[in-house]
């Protein structure tokens, strides 16, 4: 039967990828991932809930501890810790899953028009009875792990396309009614990467050497800026591709935004 909110094929495929991007990041390896089935998580899994602002609705994820403690054992042995106990393992599990939930966040926001971050979130007990779950396997090399999502009705409801944010339509409407705008199409702009900013006193720019390192204003974690003219357009996260450096977008700014970045 199909499903009724098509989002939810979205938020699920989404989900995954950042999950396996988060993986690849802390453990060196980008695991290949399977095809969602429906099924249901045991009472005895790890159940996490989050919710997003300013959107309502909830995601729930659930590992059972010989997944979640595979994963988090080959994160750990990437950096180079092969003893760590049982806290330590479910600490590093949760940042793993929380730096993909706030990767969905992100795509939300590209989604919606308007800016979602994570909102709080919480380990608890499964969510009430009448949400349907489904499970994907991530494998990788030192095993496989299963993860469980499910989401409830309102959450899907806030990401149909339908409710895009007013300023996301009205830039639609703005560029596809524009009878010049075809004349624009093949102008060519500057694209550059932001990687990250700092300001050096010029006595330290002037001891430079080869082997120096600059520290920039953003850490490991954060997304990188797409720029175009100078202008931030868009943010994401870097990739390789074929010996390439990439990047994936994951958010795109707002039009005002645009317009408080421009040098």
């Amino acid at each position: 039967m199909a499903d009724p909110h098509p989002q939810w094929e979205w938020l699920r495929d989404e989900f995954a990828a950042r999950l396996a991007s988060v993986f690849e990041k802390m453990a060196g390896e980008r695991p290949s991932i399977g095809a969602w089935i429906d099924a249901d998580p045991t009472p005895e899994a790890l159940y996490w809930r989050q919710p997003f602002s300013p959107i309502q609705g909830e995601l729930w994820t659930a590992a059972l501890e010989p997944m979640w403690t595979r994963a988090a054992t080959q994160i750990l042995h990437a950096a180079g810790t092969d003893d760590a106990d049982r806290e330590t393992l479910e600490s590093t599990y949760w940042e793993a899953t929380g730096q993909a939930l706030g990767g969905v966040a992100q795509a939300m926001t590209g989604r919606t028009g308007r800016e979602v971050t994570p909102s709080g979130g919480q380990k608890g007990g499964p969510p009430p009875s009448g949400v349907a779950w489904s499970a994907v396997e991530l494998k990788f090399t030192g095993g496989a792990m299963t993860i469980h999502l499910a989401a409830d009705v309102a959450l899907l409801d806030a990401l149909a396309p339908e409710l895009r944010g007013t300023e996301s339509r009205e830039a639609g409407e703005a560029v596809g009614g524009s009878k010049t705008f075809d004349l624009l199409l093949d102008v060519e702009m500057p694209v550059s990467i932001s990687f990250g900013r700092a300001n050096v006193p010029l006595k330290e720019v002037l001891k430079l050497t080869t082997g120096s390192i600059v520290e920039l204003n953003r850490s490991i974690a954060e997304p990188v800026e797409l720029m175009v003219n100078n202008c931030v357009v868009a943010r994401g996260e870097v990739v390789v591709i074929e010996g390439n450096f990439g990047v994936r977008i994951q958010q795109v700014v707002s039009r005002q935004e645009r317009l408080r970045t421009v040098n």
